[in-house]
This record gives C-alpha cells, structure tokens and sequence, in this order.
C-alpha cells in the first residue's frame, strides 16, 4: 500500500483510466490506481463499464475486414496531402 497522504484520488484516477486500460503508465502509477480502485467502488464502477466498453470495441473491430487497398490508399492520401502542404 503507498504512503496515504500520496494516495491518488478520484480525480487523478478518473484521468488516468484511459491510459490505465492501454497498460501506458509506470509501474509505480499502474500500482497506485490498482490500490485506489481497491478503495473506491465508484471508481470501480466506472473502471469496469470503461473496460467493457473497451473489450467491447476491440472484438468488433478483429470482426471486420477492411478492402486489401486500404492502406495503399491511406498512404497515397497522406503523400498527397503532404505534397499540397508543401506547394
């Protein structure tokens, strides 16, 4: 448990939950709202509705197929909007 005037509140936790979910923070940060979910149900509550949302999404998204040229049109897409950027 860390120290507990340091301890993370709502607030803190509630803008780190994004990056929580996505594994994008230190260890010491993971640790810190891992300890404040154990805490605070509301958070919880909401940690759990956002990790569903979230499981939710990258299951749709492994079902769709997407056109085999896509990504050759994205990158020409991009090069010719650089190119009008640049003149």
């Amino acid at each position: 448990m860390s120290d507990p005037l340091h301890r993370t509140t709502c607030e803190e936790a509630f803008r780190r939950l994004d990056d929580f979910l996505d594994r994008r923070l230190s260890d010491t940060e993971m640790r810190l709202i891992e300890e404040h979910l154990e805490i605070c149900a509301a958070c919880t509550r909401e940690f759990t509705f956002e990790e569903s949302v979230l499981t939710g999404v990258r299951r749709k998204l492994r079902q769709l197929s997407v056109p085999p040229d896509l990504l050759a049109r994205i990158a020409e897409a991009i090069r010719a909007a650089g190119e009008r950027d640049a003149s």
